[in-house]
């Protein structure tokens, strides 16, 4: 590891886990495992330590703070923590990363494109928190070009201080101008339905099954519950699907190339209803879904995305994976459990708070 703030994926597991944050250590350990994970690399959160250090970001924040009073339990507060959200992120995102870590992720980034075989691929920005508290911060996909790819990197450092953040941070006592987290830069896949697959029925926590949802385009549509996914329930002994319910997907979250934007696009009628996925893929998923399950030796949350280019099954990605948030925790911890202090009181922290009338 040459740089001690940047590494291949294959290069980290769980045990970097507050190196890189959550994700990154977990796609490692995917890696590492053998499973079909798209090629990226991670900036650990000593790169977001050094770009608000080295850039002077946190004194221009704390200078911006020094006025700033607002009561993060006071609803009404709200605003004052949104307009705060808006310039600290306009005073990141306008700090140009420092020119020798620019220099190194444009360089393992352009080792992506080597890879790929072609210039300028697309990849995803997306944050990796030492604690794991998923959809707090925030993802950028279809990213392509050196310039972009850093300067992506910076806005996902920027999401540390989205509105929710700080008002979670506030409500702790915590710094509201330091947030350290990782990100990963994953080579995008170009998902002609994905979505999410747990190692137990979520419904009753039935450790036999396994519980696939899934849309056609991009999983953020499934993952951010704006479109009804197709469910299937398939048994882990006998690989049977048990129960499978094709839904009007309405909408399908795709990339625009005009717009260089992600969009929800309307699905033709005649689409809307048709099965996302066919019945070797809900298998092999399920194969995939169990050795997941066997390699981190408890129930999983796995993302999946499959390809629209690649033959089946090289066309199955697993592009996260991180425990079970409900019956694992059930069956196998105390009440504490897994958590650390730190986790439950930001659970607690962004948790909206009751005002009685």
């Amino acid at each position: 590891m040459a740089e001690k703030w940047i590494y291949r994926l294959k290069e980290v597991g769980q045990e970097h886990n507050d190196i890189v944050g959550k994700k990154c250590a977990n796609l490692g350990e995917l890696t590492k495992a053998g499973f079909h994970v798209p090629p990226g690399f991670a900036l650990g959160v000593d790169a977001y330590c050094r770009f608000m250090k080295e850039t002077e970001a946190s004194q221009r924040i704390l200078k911006y703070l020094e006025d700033f009073k607002a009561d993060p339990h006071n609803l009404e507060d709200t605003l004052k923590y949104e307009k705060a959200s808006q310039d600290i992120r306009e005073i990141v995102e306008a700090i140009k990363m420092p020119s020798d870590m620019e220099e190194i992720v444009k360089g393992y980034y352009k080792e992506l494109c080597k890879l790929a075989g072609c210039e300028n691929i697309y990849v995803a920005t997306r944050s990796a928190g030492p604690t794991s508290h998923p959809g707090q911060y925030e993802t950028y996909l279809n990213v392509s070009g050196t310039d972009d790819v850093v300067f992506n990197v910076v806005r996902v450092w920027s999401s540390t201080f989205n509105t929710r953040s700080i008002i979670a941070r506030a409500r702790l006592d915590m710094p509201l101008h330091h947030d350290p987290i990782g990100v990963a830069v994953l080579t995008m896949v170009d998902a002609k339905a994905a979505g999410v697959m747990f190692t137990v029925n979520p419904v009753n926590g039935d450790e036999s099954k396994v519980a696939i949802e899934g849309s056609f385009g991009y999983g953020e549509a499934v993952v951010s519950g704006n479109v009804t996914p197709d469910r299937y329930l398939v048994d882990k002994i006998g690989l049977m699907i048990e129960e499978r319910v094709i839904s009007d997907k309405g909408n399908e979250f795709v990339y625009n190339p005009e717009t260089k934007e992600m969009e929800y696009k309307e699905l033709p009628p005649d689409q809307r209803r048709v099965q996302c996925l066919e019945d070797r893929e809900v298998l092999e998923l399920t194969r995939l879904a169990k050795k997941v399950e066997e390699h981190f030796g408890c129930p999983q949350d796995v993302e999946w995305s499959i390809s629209r280019s690649l033959p089946f099954p090289e066309s199955i990605f697993l592009v996260q994976a991180r425990p079970e948030s409900v019956w694992g925790k059930k069956k196998k911890e105390s009440v504490l459990g897994k958590k650390t202090g730190l986790e439950m009181l930001l659970e607690k922290a962004m948790t909206p708070t009751k005002v009685r009338a």
